[in-house]
């Protein structure tokens, strides 16, 4: 199982981002052989659509499960129809938050925003 997680740094200690589309990282990591690898977000800078390029990099990076505090309703569409779990994120580190979804101490994420079309 690979999980998607928004990354302030490239390390296991670092924050979780708050921002799911604009994060400068994230870190695809599989549970099953502890392999991580933290990739560059290349959509972070877009002046528009973030989000949805954000959502479609977890996709192709075949992700079962992301996890985030908070995601857009057109990236949560995408992200939702392509079968991924979205679970909301506590405030810390990543390897924190790894670990509290193994444990199933992670809700599922349920309030998703409208989404900052064009915002920064």
């Amino acid at each position: 199982m690979k999980i998607a997680i928004p990354a302030e740094e490239k390390n296991l200690d670092s924050q979780v981002c708050v921002s799911f589309g604009r994060a400068p990282y994230y870190l695809y990591y599989n549970i099953e052989n502890n392999k991580a690898e933290f990739m560059e977000n290349t959509a972070a800078n877009t002046p528009g659509g973030a989000g949805i390029q954000a959502a479609q990099s977890v996709i192709d990076n075949k992700a079962d499960v992301l996890l985030t505090p908070r995601c857009g309703e057109n990236a949560a569409k995408i992200i939702h129809s392509s079968g991924i779990r979205i679970y909301k994120t506590v405030q810390g580190t990543i390897k924190e938050n790894i670990e509290l979804y193994k444990k199933d101490s992670l809700e599922p994420l349920t309030e998703i925003h409208p989404g900052l079309h064009g915002h920064r």
